[in-house]
């Protein structure tokens, strides 16, 4: 089993696509540093749109995603409502 991962720098705008993420990916784990956030989970990891919008309160393009994003490891797979990341053996 390999984990994924994604990075966001460490600002106002990721804090609700964290809290996101967290909620759809119950066994992923958050490595707060002063300057990112890096989240890591088993195998897979599925960030939607959805989750994201509720938590933020407004419309999200998943595009935005990468204002943000300082580096992912996994395969990706995006689609106008996920971006998921994983490991397809």
């Amino acid at each position: 089993m390999s984990n994924v991962f994604i990075a966001f720098q460490k600002n106002e705008e990721t804090r609700s696509i964290i809290e996101a993420i967290l909620a759809d990916n119950p066994n992923a784990t958050v490595d707060d540093q002063p300057g990112m956030v890096r989240i890591d989970a088993p195998n897979t990891m599925t960030i939607k749109r959805e989750t994201v919008e509720e938590v933020m309160g407004r419309r999200f393009n998943l595009q935005e995603l990468h204002i943000n994003l300082i580096t992912l490891t996994g395969h990706i797979d995006e689609t106008d409502d996920e971006f998921t990341l994983s490991w397809k053996h």
